[in-house]
């Protein structure tokens, strides 16, 4: 396997050093360089490059796929962080820099930008770097693991961006007309929000009330005789009086029109496409974020425009149990990786005699992974850690351990941030008060209690989509991407790929193969099941009714 890397020089130049050879070509040179390298069997290139989010678009754009890459940003800032990296082998020429570089956000970015020192990065020299660190680390086969599935999910990102979610437009607007009146003038209300607004102000006694307005909306609630810190619908929920209802169903519609209204498919939908904007590792736990178009929270009132082409289908895939299955097979713990061999690990635990009910065995882990110490929950973790002692005592020595101040890590070797490192205050600066130390430290606790299993659950999806990547590409017998069985949307558990309807079924097996396969990887020593719920759909609405099946 070769390993070219790319490093941009002003004057719309790139830099590809393989091996002892190097040269210079032109940025529009790039696209016909990449393709025949990846299209000789001789080759089987992995690109280095700063940041797959400023390099893959342009390439994508040009009919060019890449099949492996190494992201240099990502995995510098996974290595800076990992307990099992030498730190000192990061630093070096321009590592400074790579500490400061953040993720490009452009919806369209170019090779090359503003005269800036950032703006070219040797990537040859940095990825030396983190090649000797990874060789000299005692757990070199897991972070290079962590790092190859950490640069596949950028690629993925950013095929799925350029790919985009099928979208009817039409079906969106009509969906929103039915919801909220018809689209207004721009900065007033769609109609029959206003109207909900009205019933808000009358049910409140405030004629004059902008339900838009924390302050105004607090200063109602108080003179209603309602009492609360803030507004919250969570809040709002645990209060008895009429107007709650009202106010919750405008918020709910307010949210609405804010956040996927006509605005946003004006800025996020085009041809035919949503093309939101992702940041693959947007959190400290390896979990994705999004730049722009708000992917992660896509809400049910507006699925029924996901629709796939004509001849096309939708075929979407949800894990059951990720985070607890992950916590069975990081752990080792025998019993729970039982229950785990399953469609449903909590019933199983039920049915084991370990607890009485699936409600409590959900109740159980949960608090286990969530830090729950009293009341129901606190009491089923006391019990249940007699019967699952490796998966119980591997999260509670990881709260331990983050109450002490020290480091912990996923599975793969992911650090979690040290205590303090994110707050304003340093929990151990003499002049914080003992008990204000001791309650962040607590908080940090619970913090890193979870770290351990939602980043080895997110270490396992990125497995589950590299795998299946490669496996769709193979699918198709021809032609581009947006022409073969390919990825359009990843959230956290659950994926969705638009795939001709004649290659729908060999899709379903080859998400379940490639679960599989993810867990294998992760959890040689111990078989873990990660059952999927998939649905063969024209309308993302309609996935999870009827499960696998033609809709």
């Amino acid at each position: 396997m070769s390993r070219p890397s790319l490093s941009r020089l002003p004057g719309d130049r790139v830099l590809v050093v393989d091996g002892e050879a190097r040269r210079e070509i032109a940025v529009d040179d790039l696209p016909a360089l990449v393709a025949e390298r990846e299209t000789d069997p001789a080759s089987s290139p992995r690109w280095v490059w700063d940041d797959t989010a400023r390099w893959y678009p342009t390439l994508l754009a040009a009919g060019v796929r890449v099949g492996r890459c190494h992201d240099l940003r990502l995995a510098h800032h996974v290595l800076r962080r990992a307990p099992a990296a030498g730190q000192r082998l990061l630093d070096g020429e321009q590592s400074e820099l790579w500490d400061r570089l953040g993720p490009s956000t452009e919806a369209a970015p170019a090779l090359f930008a503003v005269d800036d020192p950032s703006e070219h990065l040797r990537a040859d020299l940095e990825d030396a770097r983190q090649l000797a660190v990874v060789r000299a680390s005692d757990e070199s086969t897991r972070l290079g693991l962590l790092l190859a599935a950490e640069s596949s999910g950028a690629l993925v990102a950013a095929e799925m961006t350029f790919a985009g979610v099928p979208w009817r437009a039409d079906v969106h607007d009509r969906l929103l007309t039915e919801l909220l009146g018809p689209r207004p003038l721009r900065g007033m209300r769609p109609r029959l929000l206003e109207a909900v607004a009205d019933e808000v102000r009358r049910a409140l006694a405030s004629p004059d009330l902008n339900p838009d307005s924390r302050a105004e909306l607090l200063a109602a609630l108080r003179r209603a005789g309602v009492d609360v810190p803030d507004v919250r619908a969570s809040t709002l929920r645990a209060v008895d009086h009429p107007a709650v209802d009202v106010l919750l169903r405008y918020k709910n519609l307010a949210q609405l029109a804010k956040t996927n209204g006509w605005a946003w498919s004006d800025q996020w939908v085009s041809g035919g496409r949503f093309r939101p904007s992702y940041q693959p590792a947007g959190s400290s736990t390896g979990r994705w974020s999004s730049n722009g178009g708000g992917a992660l929270s896509l809400p049910a009132q507006v699925r029924a425009a996901a629709v796939a082409d004509d001849g096309w289908r939708l075929v979407v895939a949800d894990v059951a149990q990720l985070e607890p299955r992950a916590l069975a097979g990081m752990s080792g713990d025998e019993a729970l990786a039982a229950s785990a061999r399953g469609a449903d690990l909590y019933q199983s635990m039920a049915d084991d005699g370990a607890v009485a009910s699936r409600l409590e065995a959900k109740m159980g882990l949960l608090g286990a992974m969530y830090g729950a110490t009293s009341g129901g929950s606190g009491r089923l973790v006391a019990s249940l850690t007699k019967r699952y002692p490796a998966a119980f005592g591997l999260v509670e020595e990881a709260a331990r351990a983050g109450e002490r101040g020290e480091l912990v890590r996923t599975l793969l070797g992911r650090g979690a941030p040290r205590l303090g490192e994110t707050d304003d205050v340093d929990p151990d600066d003499p002049a914080v008060d003992p008990a204000g130390r001791a309650r962040d430290r607590r908080a940090y606790g619970r913090f890193t209690r979870n770290f351990v299993v939602q980043g080895t659950g997110a270490e396992w999806a990125l497995c589950w989509i590299a795998d299946l990547r490669h496996r769709l590409w193979k699918l198709g017998a021809a032609g581009g991407l947006a022409d073969r069985p390919h990825l359009v949307f990843f959230l956290h558990d659950e994926v969705v790929v638009h795939a001709p309807a004649g290659l729908a079924e060999q899709v379903v097996q080859h998400l379940e193969q490639s679960a599989a396969a993810a867990s294998a990887l992760l959890f040689r020593d111990l078989a873990i099941d990660f059952p999927l719920t998939t649905s063969i759909v024209r309308s993302y609405a309609d996935a999870g009714k009827a499960g696998t099946g033609t809709q």
